[in-house]
């Protein structure tokens, strides 16, 4: 914008309220009458409150300041390893509340020590499935078609389902056979058996 614009002759700023000087406190050194511009901390145990000092006497406090006076040697080196992990509590692998059953069941030996998985996430691991936890689901009767096709009966597990299907695989594979066509047919069969019980979730 010009100086010289009539718009700039129309600027009209609102002059700010007249605010009382505030004068910031005396310092807090013995004898000084110095403002009290600079904060320095009271203190162990006193985190969060800090005396009021000149910049003179914060620099002759922060000087002589030591965070640990009162402190044993033992009690300086404890401190210092756990500001480490900012002061948390750490347990050794396999030695946490749920390691050692005192999380849910702690006074039950039976129990006790065991892992907490009302889910059954990790039942992979003990070769559970969640169908050997819960009743399994009736059949379909596609499903139970293609369990007759891989000669298992319905209450067949997946483990169970997978050996088969190799199995049979390998027994009715054309190198196997001499390129009979019989053999041809039924590992189609099986083959879409099994892929069909994978799509179901059985396999």
């Amino acid at each position: 914008m010009k100086l010289d614009s009539k718009y700039f002759d129309s600027v009209r700023v609102r002059p700010d309220h007249v605010r009382p000087v505030e004068h910031a406190p005396t310092c807090q050194w013995k004898g000084c009458q110095l403002e009290g511009t600079h904060r320095a901390p009271r203190g162990r145990g006193l985190e969060g409150q800090y005396y009021l000092f000149c910049l003179d006497h914060v620099r002759q406090f922060n000087a002589s300041y030591n965070y640990f006076e009162g402190m044993s040697n033992a009690e300086v080196e404890a401190y210092q390893k756990d500001s480490v992990i900012g002061h948390r509590p750490t347990w050794k692998a396999g030695a946490n509340a749920w390691a050692h059953g005192t999380r849910h069941g702690g006074s039950n030996p039976d129990t006790a020590g065991r892992l907490n998985d009302p889910h059954a996430f990790f039942s992979w691991r003990s070769g559970r499935s969640r169908e050997s936890q819960e009743a399994r689901r009736p059949l379909k009767p596609l499903e139970a078609k293609a369990l007759d096709s891989l000669n298992l009966p319905g209450t067949a597990t997946q483990a169970e389902i997978k050996s088969r299907f190799k199995e049979l695989v390998k027994r009715h594979h054309p190198d196997a056979n001499g390129g009979d066509t019989r053999s041809e047919d039924k590992l189609r069969e099986v083959i879409q058996a099994y892929n069909y019980l994978k799509q179901a979730g059985l396999a």
